[in-house]
């Protein structure tokens, strides 16, 4: 195993160990509203401090970009190292109890996302990967699903939820899929999806409006798996862009088509 997953897996679990040890008393919770139904709680801060803790004490040179605590003060967009962090993805799950959420990590190398994990506390269920390396859930190798037809499909999403006007521009989107697949979910955890996409547990996931720390691991466990991830419009440009399609490659192409018009 690379040293740097190695060192990213550690974290994870540290972060994990954090949010389990508050998930036993979600009362005492401080959850903070950043805009309207975001939230964030002093765990996903917590979490946030104990993973880069871990990160920063094994490579002190390397750059952080975090949800919580955004960029580090040595990080720029040509740092050779950086971490991409979301603490806790699927805040509102967590503070309802709702075990579906997950603290994700990645490491981008001169503008390349070369180590992923995202780690799901309630299910103690580890997904990594390692650029070149195949994906691993627990050690066991995974691949995106084999099902080549979009109408026997489970696919993935999220939908906004700051602001009405945001639902609006979604509901023709979320019909036109509904319509062609055999089940549309929306878990609530983009990272998770993105993991559930590679271990063949969804056939696809598609979201607009996401950040790089909701998509960085996950996009990457998703490739190695064999999946292919792409922008609405089929780039690769999908960190900067936040809008993603991520799905086994035959899925992928079906999903572009109907989606490309909301790009």
């Amino acid at each position: 195993m690379h040293p740097m997953l190695n060192t990213a897996i550690k974290a994870a679990r540290r972060g994990a160990t954090v949010i389990n040890r508050a998930s036993f008393d979600l009362d005492h919770i401080k959850a903070i509203e950043k805009q309207h139904n975001d939230f964030v709680s002093d765990i996903d801060k917590a979490a946030e401090a104990a993973i880069i803790d871990v990160l920063i004490s094994a490579y002190p040179s390397h750059a952080v970009l975090a949800e919580e605590s955004g960029p580090s003060s040595n990080y720029s967009k040509d740092s050779e190292y950086v971490w991409i962090i979301d603490p806790l993805d699927g805040t509102t799950n967590f503070l309802h109890g709702f075990p579906q959420y997950c603290v994700s990590i990645a490491l981008q190398h001169r503008g390349v996302i070369t180590q992923a994990v995202i780690f799901d506390p309630t299910r103690n269920e580890l997904f990594a990967a390692t650029k070149g390396a195949g994906a691993f859930l627990n050690d066991k190798r995974i691949r995106v699903t084999k099902r080549d037809k979009l109408a026997e499909a489970l696919i993935g999403t999220g939908f906004p939820f700051r602001s009405t006007a945001e639902i609006e521009d979604y509901i023709p989107m979320f019909k036109a899929m509904a319509g062609k697949c055999q089940g549309l979910r929306r878990p609530g955890a983009a990272a998770l999806d993105l993991a559930y996409v590679a271990a063949g547990r969804l056939d696809g996931f598609f979201e607009k409006g996401l950040k790089p720390w909701d998509i960085a691991a996950g996009a990457l466990i998703v490739t190695e798996a064999g999946g292919i991830t792409g922008t609405f419009s089929g780039e690769s440009d999908y960190l900067q862009k936040g809008d993603i399609i991520s799905a086994s490659p035959k899925v992928f192409a079906q999903m572009l088509n109907i989606l490309k018009p909301y790009a």
